[in-house]
């Protein structure tokens, strides 16, 4: 039996997970499993754990690209090898090469996840050393805050004069009563 495997990123805006669905459904699974926004470094995948717990001798787990099913060479030997374990094998759609059940292909997945995960650290690098330019230059990082200068000021008086309770006050600034007590003179 074939079995499909669909994961979209926290954030993938431009990827569909019903897309890679029908994709899988055309390629001929009878089951998708669907990771939504669940990053592809994070090791525990609900789905991608059911999936491999219903593989049986024979079975075929498919995705649509290998970035899908793992982001580090680690992570994606010891997806392939419990794959194996269970005496089934793996396919990528656009990633013709990547196919278990042939020697080359095992060969190809292990040289290409390796530089998968090179080609991953180079850019995790590279928006480090930009992100480390920015704040040089000045560039505020993380979230705007919620009050102006003139509110955060407003509400400090408010809450110094005591007459209202911190519920009160972050109700007519439409945020928490948290984020008026963490305020400073």
């Amino acid at each position: 039996m074939k079995y499909g495997y669909a994961r979209v990123s926290p954030g993938g805006k431009s990827e569909s997970v019903e897309a890679q669905a029908r994709q899988l459904t055309k390629a001929g699974c009878r089951k998708v499993f669907r990771d939504v926004h669940v990053s592809g470094a994070k090791t525990d995948r609900a789905q991608l754990r059911r999936v491999i717990d219903q593989l049986a001798v024979g079975d075929v787990l498919i995705v649509t690209r290998l970035d899908r099913l793992a982001r580090s060479t680690r992570d994606l030997l010891n997806t392939l090898a419990a794959i194996a374990d269970r005496k089934a094998g793996f396919r990528s759609l656009t990633d013709t090469w990547a196919d278990t059940t042939t020697s080359h292909g095992r060969l190809m997945l292990t040289v290409l996840g390796g530089l998968a995960e090179f080609e991953r650290d180079l850019i995790r690098a590279r928006t480090g050393e930009g992100r480390a330019r920015a704040v040089a230059r000045g560039v505020k990082m993380g979230r705007p805050p919620k009050l102006t200068q003139h509110q955060q000021k407003e509400a400090v008086k408010r809450r110094d004069q005591g007459e209202e309770t911190l519920a009160d006050i972050g109700r007519t600034y439409n945020v928490s009563p948290a984020t008026i007590s963490r305020l400073t003179p």
